[in-house]
């Protein structure tokens, strides 16, 4: 799957990042009042959901236009019924968790069914020579056709980690980024400065100017590492080791948590402190003690376009609007298999350079 996530290949995708940030926006012109709550979470899962649908699939779900699509209550509901299977593995056996249980699955079913369809469809259009998005799917399909290894239930779980995955984490890494912000008035007027320097009043951010965005990469790897919606990841020990002189035995898998080590004083001073200059480009580069996207031959494939189209959604709303919390919204955070906010963030938002409007 490599070659389906080059630099060369994402850069070709920005104009699908910039649309589809685009439509968000102007749903936000819609209720920038400074009165009308907006469930900001909310917004940009759809987005991000949007935008795996079209870029990995070269499906248009448009759920700007309407969010009562069921992929998203679907996808929420795999994950919360994989955080809750972690828990406890043997909730499948107790009588009264089996109507939960059987929604889960009904839910898995339901997206398999839908990525079972997707692929068989753009299989078929491959065979009889037809035109086809030049889409991950297709990159994926044909580099499997070259090396003969066609795996069907293998393609469909790959499709299935692609959707949760690939819009699940990068919308919850946007909703803490944008949480945070709110209560951090000199680091979002750096983030703004930064904005109105390298893209000024253009609609569509341009590729070439991500790399420009430094202290935006600063601002969300310091995210990341507060809240990381991939909280761990694990890694099959098979064989004896010592480290710190603490046995390790073979044939086990180690968990490891990028979300406690990222909070602890050992590896970061002040750890608590929401602090984007422990990223500056000249800052010590915190090795094996900060994994969001994990390490090694496993990591994230997505990594950078995730943070491609972090960087795009953010970058479009400071340069528009201004926002604030609603009274009695928290900055807790839920575990449901991925890291993500307990309340939504939910918002009041306003033309960037007007004024809130006063309540009623």
């Amino acid at each position: 799957m490599d070659p389906a996530f080059s630099r060369t290949y994402l850069k070709d995708l920005m104009y699908i990042f910039n649309d589809k940030s685009e439509r968000m926006m102007e749903k936000l012109e819609e209720v920038a009042d400074g009165k009308t709550p907006v469930h900001m979470a909310h917004l940009i899962n759809c987005v991000t959901l949007d935008v795996i649908c079209t870029v990995a699939f070269g499906m248009n779900l448009n759920l700007m236009d309407d969010a009562k699509i069921p992929f998203t209550k679907v996808i929420d509901t795999c994950l919360k019924g994989m955080s809750k299977y972690i828990h406890n593995p043997y909730m499948q056996y107790f009588p009264w968790h089996w109507n939960y249980v059987k929604g889960v699955e009904n839910a898995a079913v339901l997206l398999r069914k839908i990525g079972k369809e997707c692929i068989d469809k753009r299989k078929a259009a491959i065979l009889r020579g037809e035109e086809v998005p030049q889409d991950i799917l297709t990159k994926i399909l044909k580099t499997a056709e070259q090396e003969e290894q066609v795996d069907d239930e293998i393609m469909l779980d790959n499709f299935v980690t692609f959707f949760v995955a690939g819009q699940e984490t990068t919308a919850n890494q946007l909703a803490f980024t944008v949480l945070e912000l709110t209560r951090q008035p000199e680091i979002l007027e750096k983030l703004r400065a930064e904005v109105d320097e390298v893209i000024g009043s253009k609609r569509d951010v341009d590729y070439e100017d991500l790399n420009k965005l430094t202290y935006t990469s600063q601002v969300l790897k310091e995210s990341l590492r507060l809240y990381p919606p991939g909280p761990g990841t694990s890694r099959w020990i098979d064989e004896d080791y010592v480290i710190e002189g603490i046995k390790i035995p073979g044939k086990v898998t180690a968990m490891l948590n990028t979300y406690i080590m990222g909070r602890m004083e050992k590896f970061f001073k002040d750890p608590l402190k929401f602090d984007p200059e422990r990223f500056h480009p000249d800052a010590p580069k915190p090795y094996f003690s900060y994994f969001p996207f994990a390490l090694g031959h496993r990591s994230c494939i997505g990594q950078v376009f995730s943070q491609m189209e972090a960087k795009t959604v953010l970058t479009k709303l400071l340069q528009r609007y201004e926002f604030k919390l609603v009274p009695g919204q928290t900055y807790k955070m839920m575990e449901a298999a991925t890291l993500k906010t307990k309340d939504g963030v939910v918002c009041t938002v306003w033309p960037r350079g007007g004024k809130q409007m006063k309540k009623d």
